[in-house]
């Protein structure tokens, strides 16, 4: 006990600003790291890899295992080299929105997309009472530009009629997702990466079909806030940040899509208050109804 005292004193006695630092950039990297496997299949493999180590931890360190600990050395260099090849798509997706990111997107894109958003609220009012599947994404600061480059090039003002008459059952644009940069539409029957975290898998919203797994998958991949209509039930979602937000009125959607895309005055906590609302209401969500879209 009293060498443990000694340890822990010693440590504190040396203990500087510079030290500080240090172990909140440690800490910080292991958060943001834990942050993006977080809801992923990389993250079983995570958890089994910190439960080999600390279970050779205890081994090498209780019992003397000479064979064991030459094995353990001479298979941790080829580990070093596997942990990139294993974690490939993770690092993959966490360097290109690193790359896509910017610290502020441009003011005239957000004021654009806040004059549209009473528009596409409209439309998709209109479309879940008809029980017309849709899927609009917003484009924020994350270029879509490869994204748009799958479907059919429109670059029209953003109007009700228009989302209504794309989204209209067997129309030829009818199957894919719309995006919207600004107050355009670039481009509709886009065709969007579908979810790759696995989360509907593991949930009751396996149920749900290709539109929702779409919506989350290029909500994982680029900051884009994504709208959903389900053609089964009618029931509209949101889905940002690799999350779904189901259940949704027409109002509560308008003060989400208000809030992710503010008004210059402002803005830095309204999006704070949105990012705090949306997760707010996904905990509190009830569980989603088994459906197919």
């Amino acid at each position: 006990m009293t060498s443990w005292a000694d340890n822990l004193l010693f440590l504190l006695q040396r203990f500087t600003w510079a030290s500080a630092i240090d172990v909140l950039l440690v800490t910080l990297v292991f958060f943001a790291t834990l942050r993006w496997l977080r809801n992923t299949q990389a993250m079983a493999l995570v958890r089994g890899l910190v439960a080999l180590i600390i279970l050779v931890v205890l081994l090498t360190s209780v019992v003397s295992l000479p064979a064991f600990s030459w094995l353990l050395r001479t298979i941790l260099p080829a580990l070093v080299f596997a942990i990139p090849v294993i974690f490939a798509p993770e690092i993959r997706q966490a360097l290109e929105r690193l790359g896509q990111a910017e610290m502020w997107f441009s003011r005239d894109a957000a004021l654009a997309t806040a004059n549209v958003i009473p528009k596409v609220v409209q439309a998709v009012e209109r479309l879940a009472r008809r029980r017309h599947g849709a899927l609009i994404v917003f484009q924020r600061a994350a270029s879509l530009q490869e994204f748009v480059d799958t479907g059919v090039l429109l670059d029209a003002y953003v109007s009700p009629e228009l989302l209504l008459q794309i989204f209209y059952p067997n129309t030829p644009l009818h199957d894919g997702a719309v995006i919207i940069a600004g107050n355009r539409i670039k481009a509709a029957a886009c065709v969007l990466p579908l979810s790759a975290s696995g989360i509907l898998a593991r949930s009751p919203e396996r149920q749900m079909g290709l539109r929702h797994r779409a919506a989350l998958g290029i909500a994982e991949v680029s900051d884009a806030v994504v709208v959903v209509v389900s053609e089964e039930t009618g029931t509209i979602s949101v889905a940002h940040n690799g999350r779904l937000l189901q259940h949704l009125s027409p109002e509560r959607l308008q003060n989400l899509l208000n809030a992710f895309f503010p008004e210059e005055r402002g803005r830095s906590r309204a999006l704070w208050r949105a990012m705090w609302d949306f997760g707010q209401r996904l905990l509190a969500s009830p569980p989603p109804e088994d459906e197919k879209t």
